[in-house]
């Protein structure tokens, strides 16, 4: 079967094995390939959405405001104002004759009525075509209400999600260095790049508590703009989602001297190795030996469950479609684990690094691809003939379309696959998944079992 692939897009596409590698990146989405990516307010809106107490609001339409409400499935151990999507509704009017004064009066009522500690006001592409001046109307509330409120410049599709996640970066970066660090540990670190998934943070915070480190602040899951506040006290940050939350640690390292390591929590590997590199990075030999100790513990129990699950899933194949590349090398070895083979790997904000990284651990014939859309996918799928496809949102419809087992590992999801323990419930779900006994009704597998009753 011939791929559909766009003639202008081939050199973003590599098949292992059958030629050096050498594959672009970093590009713009090609005009009318209907690309996965998101828009910039998106990245922006899902890396900040999470900071609980903070006011949230979108300057712009309010289909803006709708397509990305509760676009996380971030949980609170508090307040829960950043579920509330507030919007300035602009219509035909507030375009003709400007935004400005409809967003000074939304501010202030807001935060009259909420109280919040801060409040990110987002700008949408209307915004960006009209003029509406957002940082004079942010500062002018700022002062009148006595809080933060930050102007989250996020308009165009220029950059995608990516160039959101800057923009994210540097509202937060702007309350960092305003509170008081006095009793933070000298074992304490920042989390950062995790959006508190079905609780997903919590279960980190208990590793590193059990290790006997501190957490200074959550970037951003289960966040407070009081933790953000006195973020640069902490010995070190660790960066998950390096794709939406490393420049801030940057920043942080060129302003305040804190080092950052890149680490993933999901899967066996993966997890033990970030627990180690924190141990290693305090030099503390009892912190080393709480670490070797919990990791010993954790994947005693977790073993034996995950060999019945390996028994079933050897030899099926899997497919990989994520936002960002880092998850998508922690799934790769996350299946082998399971002794599934992945044979399509991709992303939408990848760098010319990580798709280096994927290549070298993946198997050959496996296809490696940047910034797909729904036709280049279906017919890698059909193609490579999956077993189970991993992605988000929107890839979810070509999955069912098509007959295809799905897992959700995006930012909707609701199932906690962070940690020792999510690796035992992502195994369970790809068995269930790619088990099930409805597959066999899909036309395709019919035909299969027809030749071979």
């Amino acid at each position: 079967m011939e791929p559909a692939i766009f003639v202008e897009r081939k050199n973003q596409i590599h098949r292992k094995g059958e030629a050096p590698f050498d594959l672009e990146c970093d590009k713009e989405s090609l005009a009318g390939a209907v690309s996965q990516r998101a828009c910039v307010f998106c990245g922006s809106r899902v890396v900040l959405y999470p900071i609980a107490d903070a006011l949230h609001l979108v300057h712009g339409p309010i289909g803006c405001a709708a397509y990305t409400w509760d676009i996380r499935g971030a949980l609170s151990s508090g307040p829960e104002l950043h579920r509330l999507s507030f919007c300035t509704d602009l219509q035909e009017m507030d375009i003709i004759f400007g935004g400005e004064d409809k967003l000074y009066k939304a501010l202030t009522e807001l935060i009259v009525r909420h109280q919040p500690k801060a409040a990110f006001v987002y700008s949408t592409c209307i915004v960006g075509i009209i003029g509406d001046d957002l940082y004079s109307v942010c500062k002018r509330v700022g002062q009148e209400r006595g809080i933060p409120v930050l102007p989250v410049q996020s308009e165009g599709f220029k950059g995608n999600k990516r160039a959101g996640y800057h923009a994210a970066c540097q509202a937060m970066f702007q309350l960092m260095g305003t509170g008081d660090v006095s009793g933070i540990s000298s074992h304490s670190v920042n989390i950062l790049g995790d959006f508190n998934l079905a609780g997903e943070i919590w279960v980190i915070r208990k590793y590193l508590s059990r290790m006997g480190v501190t957490v200074v602040a959550n970037i951003t899951g289960d966040g407070r703009v009081d933790d953000l506040r006195r973020a640069h006290g902490a010995a070190l940050n660790l960066v998950q989602c390096s794709g939406s939350t490393m420049d801030l640690a940057k920043m942080m390292e060129e302003a305040y001297g804190t080092p950052h390591i890149r680490v993933s929590y999901f899967g066996v590997e993966d997890m033990a190795e970030s627990l180690y590199a924190v141990a290693r990075f305090f030099k503390d030999p009892e912190i080393m030996e709480r670490t070797q100790a919990l990791v010993r513990e954790e994947i005693a129990a977790l073993t034996p469950q995950l060999q019945k699950f390996r028994a079933a899933l050897s030899g099926k194949k899997a497919a990989i479609y994520v936002g960002g590349a880092f998850k998508a090398f922690s799934l790769v070895r996350a299946f082998r684990l399971l002794g599934m083979q992945v044979v399509l790997v991709g992303s939408q904000t990848g760098t010319k690094e990580d798709y280096q990284e994927l290549h070298d651990i993946t198997d050959e014939g496996t296809i490696i691809v940047d910034d797909s859309n729904p036709l280049e996918l279906s017919s890698f799928l059909k193609e490579k003939d999956v077993d189970i496809f991993v992605g988000g949102v929107k890839e979810r419809p070509i999955a069912y379309k098509l007959g295809v087992g799905f897992c959700d590992h995006n930012h909707e999801r609701k199932e906690c696959l962070e940690g020792f323990v999510g690796m035992l419930n992502f195994a369970r779900e790809v068995y269930n998944t790619v088990m099930s006994p409805v597959w066999r009704f899909v036309p395709r597998k019919a035909a299969v079992d027809m030749h071979n009753p």
